[in-house]
């Protein structure tokens, strides 16, 4: 039994749809910030059964549940590297609202690569753990690894890896995970990003800025330039958004807080702070900011919103063995 904690990561640069869909390449390079806050733990056991003598078992959160084609994919991936062909028995534990656009799939998929891997006997490189989380969720190609991340798009299974910009991270950025909504989204990422992409008629414009802004979003993660990093980041988010609110039918993971709290950071910049908004695939938007204006921000939304609940986030570390 081998166990593994991976944490969540917040895209700057965004990834929001496949050219692949079978071996999960996306359209264009991404870049994230792994955050300290949020992760999820899993365990792996191979028992002397076969896959043919007993299904694999999953237990979530101590719930058994089946388990998903996405799981089955990674851990048949694993057997055949290993040339096994033992039943697993799964366990996981997440620390983060499930399906909420708080990137839990990346944290999940991540850890279970990694435990999944060592359990069956291999000892797999940052680059292959990425490549084999990849098959699970996108973005847990990048929950591999710590700190600042670009996942290289690739043209092919091999060349379509994350691998690290900068960890760890010396200057003191900090996001903000604010909490609006812990329900499950309708619409789910893989789902909404495959509409956009057949859907929207600014698809192909999206791509394009994204590729464009992956340079200046390295140059500033380099000089450690926290500013640019979130507005850099911010106009990705929207452009993003852009694509589900412009596809036929148009839909949207705001919800009415989403745009009540993208408002009040506006405010906030005219009051001479540097904070700006991200966005995932769900409704509950990040904060980016230096960590001596936290205080400041958070009186600021805690007045506004007094119900809103938030996490501060720090850079956080690459995926690991902690059993």
């Amino acid at each position: 039994m081998t166990k593994a904690r991976a944490y969540t990561n917040i895209a700057l640069i965004k990834y929001w749809g496949k050219r692949s869909i079978t071996e999960m390449i996306p359209y264009n390079n991404s870049i994230s910030l792994t955050l300290d806050q949020f992760y999820t733990e899993t365990s792996v056991t191979f028992t002397e059964a076969t896959t043919q003598q007993k299904p694999d078992q999953f237990y979530f959160q101590g719930q058994w549940q089946a388990p998903t084609n996405k799981m089955t994919r990674v851990l048949t991936r694993i057997r055949q590297m290993a040339g096994l062909n033992r039943q697993a028995i799964i366990k996981s534990e997440n620390f983060v609202p499930t399906s909420a656009g708080l990137a839990s799939s990346a944290s999940a998929f991540a850890a279970l690569a990694t435990a999944g891997s060592r359990a069956a006997g291999l000892n797999l490189s940052s680059r292959e753990l990425s490549i084999l989380a990849r098959h699970g969720s996108g973005s847990a190609s990048r929950s591999v690894l710590g700190g600042f991340v670009e996942w290289q798009a690739g043209t092919d299974d091999q060349s379509s890896y994350a691998q690290s910009l900068l960890d760890p991270v010396p200057f003191p950025i900090v996001v903000i995970a604010l909490v609006v909504n812990t329900a499950p989204k309708k619409i789910l990422s893989t789902a909404g990003m495959q509409h956009s992409v057949e859907h929207s008629p600014f698809y192909p414009a999206w791509v394009k800025t994204a590729t464009a802004a992956l340079a200046p979003m390295r140059a500033a993660i380099a000089q450690g330039d926290i500013e640019q990093i979130g507005k850099l980041g911010e106009t990705n988010a929207m452009q993003m958004h852009a694509t589900t609110l412009s596809a036929n039918p148009p839909f949207t993971y705001f919800a009415p807080e989403t745009l009540q709290i993208w408002q009040l950071v506006q405010e906030i910049r005219t009051k001479g702070l540097s904070c700006y908004l991200t966005l995932d695939a769900g409704p509950n938007p990040k904060l980016i900011c230096a960590k001596q204006d936290v205080a400041s921000i958070t009186t600021q939304l805690h007045q506004a919103l007094p119900k809103l609940a938030w996490t501060v986030c720090q850079p956080g570390p690459a995926v690991q063995i902690i059993d």
